[in-house]
Order: structure tokens, then C-alpha cells, then sequence
């Protein structure tokens, strides 16, 4: 559905119908219709007015725009849609999945709801209707004279069914063979039959797809080989060979993640975190607008809800709406959708016969569809409708901001903080200091210092014997361990000195070298055991509302501390150019035990080896977090290459480098030779340009930084300015205002919802409600939100 549009084909129904026939544009593949939401506000098919969209550029618009959009483009002809709903009808449910499934966020709805829709052709400005029995035929004289066909029909279910008991849900394709089978049955005897498990295990062909999760952004793709999903980068194609075109595609039924949701979750967790329970008061209101999920889009309702409490992210994005009689400023439509409290209204239920209804929990609300398609194009995972992490996307979101304030207030900003780095040789004692910029602060989960050890430990012993009543019990961590952690030394047992020309122990020591109005601090519950599977800590750290960080501030170097000798730095690739790393005409030395450990843990050579370079031979810890840190990079097997160096072994002659990539990195407050430096260090790619030149702000000292990107020679007054980004600053004491939680066992399954404090009031956003919040769980958040105490 997401390029046809109309249902029947055009009809002779006089001169204005011809006269607009030729500006009607025929949908191809790779056009996206807009047609459930409006390209300038959140109006949809439901709104007051439904919503009309434009036949020849498939935008949609909501009644009040599109006069607007009309007499800007000419356009005169729109599909005018609109959408009521029906009575609900009660589903046959069998009781076991009933009781399992009801009442839980995420999980089956128990009333299905059903819509009546109209679809007409309006025609303005007069707003004359073209009705379905004016779409009956199309004339000859239509025909003759536009020479074209306007048969544009809905997209309806194919009539898809398993080939064996001619089920018609839950319906896998084999891609190999393109057979049509029913999936597996589920415990209470729903779901399927078992037959693409049994075609897998006749013919040995692994991989299917579920064809009612099909759209153009991905689909459930599995491989029974491996008995777990999977990733397809080649789905389009695959799909195309069998005649299924991805960008025709709607999803009609559940994806696993939404069926692990509803069925497998812990339900201890899922009900505390979202306050299940009891009845949770609804609120309505300026910035109390509640986001519907777009099918495991609840990271990003999360993230953008606690965003837009920000201040600097909403003066951005809702500035004074009128800058002046003449010429109206406009909001983004996403701010001005979350705060402008116009979708905060109750969502009443059209199947209660009394008209005067009492409001549900859930709101009409906002469907962010435009916006996810922007922060997520081009990005292999946010461009997708599977579940993210909601930290990796909010640093992601950072860094589009980052990328596109262009000499203009950076809301960013607030959360910008420069942390300071010290590392001391423990054979000289000499110390070595560097700086870099982050925006989140990620809490260490030390669980050797749960407070309920006995307990845990009990718990553990009767699972191991098989007591299958041990009760779950959730590690106690107290949040000062949890600090003590952060600020203790860190060990680098394979530290290079450069004072003793020799591998030795040294100790880093993190502090904060500013304070940031706005804290974000991510819990580590995400973490690998010692299998290097992935796994989530269950635990309770007692968070505090309010944080005295002064105690961590950087004091910078000591008084009578000798600072380790510097490294010489190849000017041209900014590598460090001693005889432990590499020369013009050498190849770099590299630790072998770092890179035979890592090899034996499975992972490809030149990964290892860069791992070891870029970690400087610091030891198989660092080496493996650079490892988890680049694993999704194009170039992560690819052979370690040392950008600009033209003479020695592993290095390629200095390329070219993007204007358009230099001209984002001088506009964030470097130097022109800063961003060539930095784009040359990471062989010209952006999104690792911009990260190597905040992690080296070190290495930059001895160039020049001003605001405008230009030398101190060039800025006025010959003024000299400290070198790196722009950063605020102040004392370091924070209160809680937002957090948000994850329920399930996988960043890449579950539910996010937020808590966000407003007018002294926690409320909770969990997409399309907003409540007042009785119990806020301020122990079992993953991502905590501090702004700073004014004093």
C-alpha cells in the first residue's frame, strides 16, 4: 500500500475531470505514498476532515493545509481519505494465551479494532467529489486524450496460503525455493502447523521469510539452520526473483520481537517498570503528547519524549511561532507535535454505547513516520523496523544534531562534556594527560558488590537442582559501588612508556574536566559472559534523585609531576611515528599475543591487528572494547591501512579528501588542517573523522581552533581561543528529571517507556499513554537524565 493508492480506475465525468487528468502521476516502484499522515502536522485518515492526498507528488495533507499546498503548486487533484471506526468485536482467543497476553503492554490486543474507510477524488478549489460510482470505466475520450492509464489499485492481502493445509496465517517463504508454508505451532496450538520446519528438515533449505512482515524497510527473515533470525541484505532482490516487490509491501501480521513481547517476556520486570496494576491517572496537555508506536519504534518515543523536556531542544525546534506579522516562523513538526499539547487528546472508545465515554489510558497522539524515516536513512539499523538501543540512538540523533547546526545554537550542547584522562607509568612515575569530548557517562555494574549475595546465591543453587519454584531474584547494587567503580584507577598491564622505552603497568585515572547542564547516565546491563554471548544483568541500583559529582572534577597535572615524553606524530596521517609503532619505511610493530588471543576468539586478522594498533598495545581489554566498538564498520576485515604515509608497508597514498566532509568538521569549531588531519586519520569517512577529532583533542593542542573554523591569523583581533569544541561548564550538581527503562532480555527485543518528571510530577510515557506516575521504578532504568541544581 505504500505507492497504490486507488482502488478503481478514472471515469468520464466531464470537462474539470479531464482538464486535471494530464498533472495525474501513475505511482512507480520506489514512490512513497503518504498517505496516513500529513507532511506539515500529525493530521491522518482519522482526523476531523481526513486526509488528502496529492495525485501527482503522493504527499499527504491534513484538511487545513491542503488549500495551502494547492495554491502554492496548482495542483488540483487529491485522494481524499477517510477513516472511522468501527464497533469492536470481541476475538476467540484460546484461555491459556488469553490469560498470558491480556492486559500486557505489547501483547495481543484482545479487541480488534476495525475501521470503515471512503476514498474519493476531490478536485479543487471547488472541492468537487468524484465518487466511486464515478470510477467505474475509463472513457475513450479519457484514454484518447491523456494517453495514459490511471489503474492504480490497493494493495490487498495475495490470498497467501500454506501449501499444505491452506492455513492463511503466519505464512513463511522459502527462499530458496519460494514454497509457501505455515510456521510452527505454538504451545497453546495456535500459530501454525510446522511445515516450513518440516520442508527445512526434507530439503535442507535454512532461510524463510514471513511474508505478512514484509515492508519496504526489512522483514522477519529466519534461518532454521541457525534456528534464530537473521539479517538478509539482499532481501529486495531475493524477493523480487519470487515477484515480490518490497516497496508495495504492508505489514498485516505480528513480527517475532512483537511475539516474544507478548508471550515469553518477564513478567516481574514488564509489570513494575510499567506500573501495571492499578489505575494509572491519564494526563493531557502542552508536552504531554503520547507517540504511537510504529511497530518497535518505542526507543525512539522514548528518547525524543525526554529530549524535548530539554530546554535547549525546545527553543530549537518550537521557537516563537510568529517571528514577525508577515513572516510566521514555524515549529518543527515534531516539537511543535509533542508540545503544542493540539494531539494530546483522549483516544475514546468508539465500541462504548454511551456517548459520553470515559477516556482510556492511551491518547490520539502522534505518529513520528517522517521523522524515523530521516534519523534513520541510510543507517543499516535505524532505517529498519527492528528494535534499537535506545543509548546507540541516542548518540546517534546527537550526532546528526552536531552535524547539521551549522553556525547556530546546538542544543547538543547540553549534554557535551569534556572528560580528562590520566595515565601514570608506574616504573617512572611520570604522567601523561589527555582530553576528550563524550556525552554520556556509562555506569560500571560492579555485581561482586551485590547486597544480597546469600540470596542470589541460594536462588542459583536451587535452579541448578532443578527446583523449578526458585524464585527470581534481582541483584542489589548500590549506587555508590556502582561510582567507585567509574572513578577507581583502572590497570594497563601492556602500557608502551615512552619514559622507559618498554612495555610496563601504568594506571588511568577518569575524571570530568567540565560539567555539562544535562547529565545522561547509561547503567552497563548490557554485557557479555564469559561465552562472548550477550546477556542483560537483572538488577536494582538505588539511583538517587539528586548527585554531587564535584568530588570527580580534573584537577590537571600535579604539582611536581613530570609529564611522559611526547611521541613524535606523522603530520600527514597523525599516527604516532616511534619505533614501537611504525616509520615511513616500516611496517607498525604490533603486540602478537593481543592479536593471537583475539584471532582464537574468532575474529578476522586485519581486524585484530588494527585492534591492536589503534589501542596503541595496551592489552587484550582495551583491544577487545575496540573490537565491540567497530564490529559494524565497512571496513572492519579489511587490511589495517595508514592513511597518508605513501612509503612503507600497510599504507596507501593520501587521497583526496570530501569538501562537503571537511565543510561539516570546520563548522563544529575546528581548523580547516584539523578537519584534513582528522579525515586523513580514518581514510576519509565522516562519521569516523568526527569521532577520531574528539578523541584526539590532545594531539590538536598545537593547531589552531576558533569558532569559525579558521586559524588565529584569520579570526578578528588576532584572537586566540582554546582549542576544542565549545563547551558549558559550572558545578557539579545534578537532580533527576527523566530515566528510561528496558524491559525483556536483548537490546534487540522488548519495550522501552520513560518517566519524566514535570511540575514536581513523575509522569510516564509509555508511547500513546501518559499517565501520572504512581510508583515511578527509579531502580530498573538503563538510561538516567540529570539537570544541574541551580545555586
Amino acid at each position: 500500500r505504500q505507492r497504490a493508492l486507488f482502488r478503481l480506475v478514472m471515469a468520464e465525468v466531464g470537462d474539470v475531470l479531464m482538464s486535471v487528468l494530464s498533472t495525474i502521476r501513475v505511482p512507480k516502484p520506489g514512490d512513497r505514498v503518504h498517505k496516513d499522515e500529513c507532511a506539515l502536522s500529525f493530521s491522518s485518515p482519522e482526523s476531523e476532515g481526513g486526509l488528502y492526498v496529492c495525485m501527482n507528488s503522493f504527499l499527504g495533507f491534513g484538511s487545513q493545509y491542503v488549500d495551502r499546498y494547492h495554491a502554492r503548486t496548482g495542483q488540483r487533484a487529491y485522494l481524499h481519505i477517510t477513516r472511522s471506526r468501527k464497533p469492536k468485536t470481541d476475538l476467540c482467543l484460546p484461555p491459556l494465551l488469553f490469560l498470558v497476553c491480556q492486559g500486557i503492554e505489547g501483547g495481543f490486543d484482545v479487541e480488534q479494532e476495525q475501521y470503515e474507510e471512503d476514498v474519493k477524488v476531490v478536485i479543487l478549489p471547488d472541492r468537487q467529489e468524484v465518487t466511486s460510482e464515478d470510477l467505474a470505466t475509463i472513457s475513450s475520450r479519457a484514454v484518447k486524450e491523456s494517453n495514459m492509464s490511471y489503474l492504480l489499485t490497493f494493495l490487498h492481502p495475495s490470498g497467501w496460503r500454506c501449501e499444505v493445509c491452506d492455513l492463511q496465517e503466519n505464512i513463511w517463504m522459502n527462499l530458496t525455493d519460494g514454497k509457501l508454508l505455515c510456521g510452527r505451532r505454538y504451545f497453546d496450538g495456535s500459530g501454525g502447523n510446522n511445515h516450513a520446519l518440516l520442508h527445512f528438515q526434507e530439503t535442507g533449505y535454512p532461510i524463510a521469510v514471513k511474508l505478512g512482515t514484509i515492508t519496504p524497510d526489512g522483514a522477519d527473515v529466519y534461518s532454521y539452520d541457525e534456528d534464530d533470525m537473521v539479517l538478509d541484505s539482499k532481501l529486495p532482490e531475493h524477493l523480487a526473483h519470487f515477484g515480490i516487490n518490497m516497496m508495495t509491501m504492508e505489514k498485516t501480521e505480528r513480527t517475532m520481537t512483537e511475539l516474544e513481547i507478548a508471550v515469553n517476556q518477564r513478567v516481574g520486570e514488564w509489570e513494575v517498570i510499567q506500573e501495571s496494576g492499578t489505575t494509572l491517572r491519564p494526563l493531557f496537555g502542552s508536552g504531554l503528547t503520547g507517540m504511537k508506536n510504529l511497530g518497535n519504534s518505542c526507543y525512539l518515543n522514548s528518547v525524543m519524549q525526554v529530549l524535548f523536556t530539554v530546554p535547549d531542544f525546545q527553543n530549537k525546534s518550537v521557537p516563537s511561532f510568529t517571528h514577525s506579522p508577515h513572516h510566521p516562523v514555524p515549529p518543527t513538526k515534531l516539537g511543535y507535535g509533542l508540545l503544542s499539547g493540539e494531539y494530546s487528546k483522549p483516544a475514546p472508545d468508539h465500541g462504548d454505547e454511551n456517548a459520553a465515554s470515559e477516556p482510556r489510558g492511551d491518547q490520539i497522539g502522534i505518529a513520528p513516520r517522517m521523522f524515523k524515516a530521516l534519523v534513520g536513512r541510510g543507517h543499516p539499523e535505524f532505517s529498519t523496523n527492528r528494535q534499537q538501543d535506545a543509548q546507540e540512538f541516542l548518540l546517534h540523533f546527537i550526532n546528526m544534531v552536531e552535524r547539521n547546526c551549522r553556525s547556530a545554537s546546538n542544543p547538543s550542547e547540553a549534554f557535551r562534556f569534556l572528560v580528562e584522562e590520566r595515565i601514570v607509568c608506574q616504573q617512572s612515575q611520570k604522567a601523561k594527560y589527555t582530553q576528550r569530548v563524550d556525552y554520556i557517562v556509562q555506569l560500571p555494574v560492579p555485581m561482586d558488590q551485590a547486597t544480597n549475595t546469600e540470596e542470589l546465591q541460594e536462588a542459583e543453587r536451587r535452579r541448578e537442582e532443578g527446583d523449578s519454584s526458585a524464585p527470581t531474584v534481582r541483584a542489589q547494587i548500590p549506587f555508590t559501588a556502582c561510582m567507585a567503580a567509574l572513578s577507581e584507577p583502572e590497570i594497563l598491564a601492556d602500557f608502551w612508556s615512552s619514559a622507559v622505552q618498554s612495555k610496563t603497568t601504568a594506571t588511568k585515572t577518569t575524571r570530568f574536566a567540565s560539567f555539562p547542564d544535562h547529565l545522561v547516565i547509561q547503567i552497563k546491563k548490557f554485557t557479555f559472559g564469559l561465552d562472548w554471548v550477550p546477556k542483560k544483568l537483572d538488577v536494582s541500583i538505588d539511583v538517587p534523585d539528586t548527585l554531587d559529582l564535584s568530588a570527580l572534577r580534573a584537577t590537571g597535572q600535579q604539582q611536581g609531576e613530570e609529564l611522559l615524553p611526547e611521541v613524535s606524530v606523522c603530520l600527514f596521517c597523525s599516527f604516532p611515528s616511534s619505533s614501537f609503532f611504525f616509520s615511513t619505511h616500516s611496517a607498525p610493530v604490533l603486540d602478537d599475543s593481543t592479536v593471537s588471543q583475539l584471532c582464537e576468539m574468532g575474529f578476522p586478522l586485519e581486524a585484530c591487528r588494527k585492534a591492536a594498533y589503534y589501542t596503541g598495545n595496551t592489552g587484550i581489554d582495551a583491544a577487545m572494547n575496540w573490537i565491540m566498538g567497530h564490529m559494524d564498520d565497512p571496513d572492519f576485515g579489511s587490511p589495517l591501512v595508514l592513511p597518508g604515509c605513501s612509503s612503507g608497508p600497510g599504507t596507501t597514498p593520501t587521497e583526496s579528501l570530501s569538501e562537503e566532509h571537511l565543510a561539516t568538521i570546520v563548522s563544529m569549531g575546528f581548523s580547516r588542517d584539523q578537519a584534513t588531519k582528522a579525515l586523513r586519520a580514518t581514510s576519509n569517512v565522516l562519521d569516523r573523522a568526527v569521532d577520531w577529532i574528539f578523541s584526539h583533542l590532545d594531539d590538536l593542542e598545537s593547531m589552531d581552533v576558533s569558532e569559525g573554523g579558521r586559524s588565529a591569523a584569520e579570526s578578528e583581533g588576532g584572537r586566540d581561543p582554546p582549542p576544542g569544541p565549545r563547551v558549558r561548564d559550572g558545578p557539579g550538581k545534578y537532580e533527576l528529571f527523566a530515566f528510561i527503562s528496558h524491559m525483556g532480555t536483548s537490546t534487540m527485543c522488548g519495550h522501552y517507556v520513560c518517566h519524566i518528571k514535570k511540575d514536581q510530577q513523575w509522569v510516564i510515557f509509555n508511547d500513546q499513554k501518559v499517565c501520572a506516575s504512581e510508583k515511578p521504578p527509579k531502580d530498573l532504568g538503563y538510561l538516567y537524565f540529570y539537570r544541574r541544581v541551580a545555586e
